[in-house]
């Protein structure tokens, strides 16, 4: 049987050394991703001292999960739900009063089913101005959710959203124009 390296990441560069890694983490672990720590001001700073770049009346609610600061840059008037997922390997933006829904997940990570190494893969992902991400959505690498766009409830964003329109499902298709 051939010896296999399961991943070939040697590339990836975090951003981090390991102490700021292991530091975020545990801070991410007690502060972030747990459900009885609602201090949204000291949450702002905290992210703001490990790098992330955030703007004013920004909404940082319960229970979020975020990889690493330092790639997360959200605009202005952002709202943050419970239980939002932000896995940004690199960096990720959510421009100005953008609505991220309750459970919904980022993940600019996949990893190349192609090859036999499962080579991680990684892309950014840009939340322009006034999006609205529903309830259990999933935005993928690489996509840009132009400006107004919604993404419904539980509906998968493999592509890029157009401007001003409403898409749904799995892989989300555009069901409608934004008022």
């Amino acid at each position: 049987m051939q010896n296999l390296k399961l991943y070939n990441n040697d590339w990836y560069n975090t951003g981090a050394g390991f102490v700021k890694r292991t530091l975020w983490y545990y801070i991410n672990v007690l502060i972030f991703n747990h459900g009885l720590f609602p201090f949204n001001g000291l949450k702002i700073k905290i992210l703001r001292i490990f790098g992330a770049k955030i703007g004013q009346s920004v909404i940082i609610k319960p229970s979020v999960n975020i990889k690493y600061p330092w790639f997360l840059h959200i605009g202005n008037d952002t709202w943050i739900g419970e239980k939002v997922w932000i896995d940004n390997l690199i960096e990720v933006r959510i421009g100005n009063n953008c609505c991220i829904s309750q459970g919904a997940m980022l993940l600019t990570g996949n990893h190349n089913f192609k090859s036999e190494n499962f080579d991680l893969i990684t892309k950014s992902i840009i939340i322009e101005d006034h999006v609205w991400i529903g309830a259990k959505a999933l935005v993928g690498p690489g996509v840009i959710c132009a400006q107004n766009s919604i993404l419904s409830m539980a509906s998968v964003a493999s592509k890029d959203l157009e401007k001003n329109t409403i898409y749904r499902g799995n892989p989300a298709i555009k069901v409608g124009i934004r008022p």
